[in-house]
């Protein structure tokens, strides 16, 4: 994740610039939190790498497809299990990591976080530029983020 943490600095700095993140110090320590965890240490595993709610499908409320495999790699399974907050309703974290197996511990559940907050910020991004008429933007992908992003500021740390 310490490579990423400029990256992520820099969408935390944009998203806040635009008004889109009402108290960015709480963001940050998120993001800082994640990038402090322990790095992956476990075999590298498939990643999709880009779950969010624009690539992921449902019908009647129900996950059914996933879509645009284009970010497939390998790697740290905390950049996925960041769906556990960017895809499930309020409350539904928690449960997911329960049930998941293998069991991920606390400091996958600290980068996955970190990750979900980065994934936010950027749908967050692409929905204001779409709401501004901005090129690439895409005004449905802010709501989801949006909600992810206050799961996530509601969510206690996992460490």
């Amino acid at each position: 994740m310490s490579e990423h943490a400029e990256g992520f600095a820099h969408q935390l700095a944009t998203a806040t610039e635009l008004g889109l993140v009402a108290d960015p110090e709480a963001v940050r320590a998120i993001l800082d939190d994640a990038v402090a965890a322990p790095d992956w240490t476990g075999p590298a595993v498939w990643l999709h790498a880009d779950l969010h709610a624009a690539n992921v499908l449902t019908a009647d409320g129900t996950f059914c497809g996933v879509i645009d495999f284009g970010d497939l790699c390998a790697g740290d399974p905390a950049c996925d299990l960041a769906a556990a907050w960017n895809l499930l309703p309020d409350g539904a974290a928690d449960r997911f990591f329960e049930l998941y197996r293998p069991a991920a511990d606390p400091a996958t559940r600290r980068r996955a976080r970190g990750w979900a907050v980065a994934r936010a910020l950027v749908c967050m991004i692409i929905g204001d530029a779409g709401v501004h008429g901005r090129p690439g933007g895409k005004p449905t992908w802010g709501p989801p983020a949006k909600a992810a992003l206050q799961r996530l500021l509601d969510t206690a740390d996992p460490s």
